[in-house]
């Protein structure tokens, strides 16, 4: 039970608790003031309730992240260092959203073969999550691989600065979770896929959604013009 007094009465939600698209925020006007490489901010003019509000976006192209599970219950890390933060991350193989029209199930596959040098028979959608939506558009799929195998001709050498060089980890699964909980690393795919693979493993794999499910908050995004194209 909440605290004496809380939620106040016209604070009490009494629908579904899951995300919902809202379209009754309007734009009057948006301004870019950032055009980047990667990602775009913009200034959005916009009425919310009864109050027009400034507020700054970033306009991301999203993501994808691939959790490879192995037969002997190891999920592959690789260590990749990241200039915002300055270190280096344990993470899975990820990638962005930036090839127009290729579905996000063949985007995580070609990330995984161009990051690890690994390919898999099996997936599974294992989470979604939006990475900083107080912000950012970025909404990234993390995937379930598994039946993996090695590509014949191994990683190719298609990266460069960060990529170039992506020393791999295989680590127990339950080792890696204490990773999460200690600390350890904190990259939102690596956190968020393992603790979703824990949970989803007491229930049996099968039960996730399959790899080629929809994914309606991404397809709400970019009908709302909240995407980074190319």
């Amino acid at each position: 039970m909440p605290p004496e007094g809380l939620p106040r009465p016209d604070e009490t939600w009494i629908g579904p608790v899951a995300d919902q698209p809202d379209d009754s925020m309007p734009v009057a006007s948006r301004e870019e003031v950032f055009g980047g490489r990667v990602w775009s901010v913009v200034r959005d003019q916009v009425r919310i309730g009864a109050h027009d509000a400034v507020r700054d976006v970033l306009l991301h192209p999203g993501a994808v992240a691939i959790i490879a599970l192995d037969d002997e219950d190891r999920v592959l890390l690789i260590r990749q260092y990241r200039h915002p933060v300055g270190m280096y991350l344990f993470e899975p193989p990820a990638g962005l959203l930036d090839v127009g029209g290729e579905p996000a199930l063949e985007t995580a596959k070609r990330e995984l073969a161009e990051e690890a040098g690994v390919q898999a028979r099996d997936w599974r959608v294992l989470v979604d999550l939006f990475n900083s939506p107080g912000g950012s558009s970025e909404a990234i799929r993390v995937y379930l691989a598994r039946g993996l195998s090695a590509l014949p001709e191994g990683r190719p050498n298609t990266g460069e600065a960060e990529e170039a060089h992506l020393p791999q980890a295989w680590v127990d699964l339950d080792a890696a979770a204490d990773l999460v909980l200690t600390g350890a690393i904190g990259s939102p795919s690596a956190v968020a896929g393992i603790l979703a693979l824990v949970a989803a493993r007491g229930a049996g794999f099968d039960g996730l959604r399959p790899g080629d499910a929809p994914w309606e908050p991404r397809e709400w995004l970019e009908k709302s013009g909240r995407v980074r194209g190319e």
